[in-house]
């Protein structure tokens, strides 16, 4: 099933203080990667190279690694019109503006779901369902 992967997958896949949501997020990220199923965004990106520098404390080269594997999945990059769809989405879902982006994104992509354990699991927002991948 083609989902869209939120930020937070990405950290747990190297917060090594979070045992078992560490090995749910590899499995999630090997199994997309090999049905070619996964997609993530430029905004998604940014957020995992931030915290992985500044709160993992992920050396650059490791951290480059991790981007090395993640263009095995689709990426939606950040768009004027997706901005302004984004800020659509939270006027009408009472979501903040970066939630709204992702939303958005995953949305574009056709995805069927958005695998994040920050939104409302089982909700649907722009017609993706809401997963929270550790519940």
């Amino acid at each position: 099933m083609r989902s869209f992967i939120d930020t937070n997958v990405l950290i747990y896949a190297d917060a090594a203080d979070e045992p078992v949501k560490q090995r749910r997020a590899l499995d999630l990220l090997r199994g997309h990667a090999e049905a070619r199923t996964g997609v993530l965004s430029t905004q998604v990106l940014q957020e995992f190279v931030n915290v992985a520098l500044r709160k993992l404390r992920l050396p650059p080269e490791l951290v480059r690694q991790r981007l090395a594997f993640y263009r095995r999945f689709e990426t939606i990059p950040a768009t004027v019109d997706g901005i302004a769809a984004a800020l659509d989405l939270t006027q009408l879902n009472s979501l903040s503006f970066y939630d709204a982006l992702v939303v958005q994104a995953a949305s574009r992509a056709g995805c069927v779901q958005l695998l994040s354990e920050d939104l409302q699991t089982g909700a649907i927002v722009a017609g993706v369902r809401i997963t929270n991948p550790f519940a």
